[in-house]
């Protein structure tokens, strides 16, 4: 897919984690190096630890900010204590998209079998903003960006695709 062929949007991308740097954070680097290099542009990429108010306070302020159009977040997905995003991030959206889960565990499955049953991948929208939360592993980022988001945000794909739905890159 060249940069022609779609219609860049622009998207946020946080990576929890109470132990990974700038430095260490591959699964965030290589979020950004896909979205930037098929064309799309980086609103804002932070750090922010593994705390559900820390967590929504970063996702409540991009669902506000009119040029975020997509939230994708890394790490905290997973089922030990201190895996909270999915429970950071539900209570903002005003719709769940429970195939963002159902299709990211299909096609992990694929790839690392049934240990895919550990990640509680979610997905939905607030305020026409789209949230993607995925494991924090660098693997699953590119599983994700390749395999579920990347398509769903090429303005090509059909029968339907996420780009057509949003409202606020249309009245640009």
């Amino acid at each position: 897919m060249s940069q022609s062929e779609i219609t860049p949007v622009n998207i946020a991308v946080m990576t929890v984690s109470d132990s990974r740097t700038e430095e260490t954070d591959t699964s965030g680097a290589a979020l950004v190096e896909r979205l930037t290099g098929t064309g799309h542009r980086l609103a804002e990429k932070v750090i922010v630890p593994d705390d559900v108010y820390q967590i929504r306070e970063v996702v409540s302020r991009w669902i506000a900010d009119p040029d975020v159009y997509i939230i994708i977040t890394t790490g905290g997905t997973g089922l030990t204590g201190r895996d909270i995003t999915p429970e950071a991030v539900k209570p903002l959206f005003d719709r769940e998209i429970e195939g963002v889960g159902e299709i990211f565990r299909l096609i992990s499955y694929e790839e690392i079998g049934t240990s895919t049953i550990a990640s509680r991948a979610v997905g939905g929208i607030a305020n026409g903003t789209f949230i993607f939360s995925l494991p924090g592993s660098t693997g699953a980022c590119r599983t994700g960006w390749d395999k579920l988001i990347a398509p769903q945000l090429d303005c090509h794909n059909k029968p339907c695709n996420l780009v057509e739905l949003m409202p606020r890159l249309l009245e640009k």
